[in-house]
């Protein structure tokens, strides 16, 4: 088995930025109720002729240059999304065909907010068993394109954007661990109701607002707390690692309170948890890549240091992974 690593990071955010004074304005709500509830500011809304494909190339394009790699170079592209381009093909073809990676295998990953370490899990066992040499993994999402604008309860809290690394063979450290969990009983939590096979696209579907993103706070928030917890102790166990080896927590970008019990429970200072969320806000599949970037590029974490990232989404599903720089 060889040892797989983070090689190169990319990310895109899309120019455009709503703000909680610019919802103060759309829905009955204000910046105090948003922020104290959800530590968010402000969110990243895509153009509308930008499909999520198109996030997803300009952070693939960063992290192909930061890796020093062509496209070409590439054998394996995975986009974690749960808003891609059309329903088929994936999303990762159309990338793809932008980069001109002609000798890439392309597929989707939908696993929701834990999308990214679904995808990273995959491309890793590629590598690892030498089937690829370079992976090209990128969480990317357009939310605001299955957002409720007038559902003051969801609107604040989703935005746009992608985030890219290429994993490949290291030397030393890399992927230390990976965990991955599901609970399909509860898929009634989180979900956009209808456009899939269950209830296709109808006049009854748009006029009860049936393609938009559904959610039971209360309820996801704790599962979320629990389930992202046990995520991080049990990736730590197979890594044979404890909490206090741990330097960096990037968790999901989903809410500042979950955030903070997550890292609560898991034994973290605050000053080990690198957060985007007052930005960006909730970007799904997108929240922990970008936040992985952002904390490379600002040169936060060090050589040899170990990072926990940990998500939670839509599925229900969980994941965490452990990597030592």
């Amino acid at each position: 088995m060889k040892k797989v690593g983070i090689i190169g990071v990319g990310e895109y955010l899309p120019e455009k930025i709503l703000t909680n004074a610019d919802l103060e304005k759309m829905v009955e709500t204000s910046d105090e109720w948003i922020t104290t509830r959800t530590g968010i500011k402000e969110r990243h809304i895509a153009a509308k002729t930008e499909a999520t494909s198109d996030l997803a190339t300009r952070a693939a394009r960063e992290a192909l240059k930061d890796a020093d790699l062509k496209a070409e170079d590439i054998d394996l592209i995975i986009v974690a999304t749960v808003t891609p381009d059309m329903q088929l093909p994936a999303t990762a073809c159309f990338v793809q065909a932008n980069l001109g990676a002609k000798k890439a295998m392309c597929f989707d990953v939908s696993a929701a907010c834990a999308g990214f370490i679904y995808a990273m899990t995959v491309a890793h066992q590629f590598i690892a068993r030498g089937t690829c040499k370079n992976a090209l993994i990128i969480g990317a999402e357009k939310l605001s394109s299955i957002t409720d604008w007038q559902d003051r309860s969801t609107c604040v809290l989703f935005g746009d954007g992608a985030g890219a690394v290429v994993l490949g063979e290291v030397k030393s450290g890399g992927i230390l661990s990976t965990y991955l969990g599901s609970d399909g009983h509860l898929t009634g939590l989180l979900n956009v109701p209808a456009g899939g096979s269950r209830q296709p696209f109808s006049k009854e579907v748009m006029e009860k607002r049936q393609n938009f993103i559904k959610m039971e706070g209360n309820e996801v928030f704790k599962i979320a707390v629990m389930s992202m917890a046990e995520a991080g102790q049990i990736a730590l166990k197979k890594a044979d690692l404890k909490c206090q080896d741990v330097n960096w927590i990037i968790p999901h970008q989903a809410n500042l309170r979950i955030i903070n019990a997550v890292s609560k429970r898991l034994g973290f200072a605050n000053a080990q948890v690198y957060l985007n969320i007052e930005k960006c806000g909730n970007m799904s599949s997108a929240s922990t890549a970008t936040a992985l970037v952002e904390a490379v590029k600002a040169d936060k974490i060090k050589k040899g240091e170990v990072v926990m990232l940990v998500a939670f989404g839509a599925g229900l599903v969980w994941g965490s992974v452990i990597i030592k720089w």
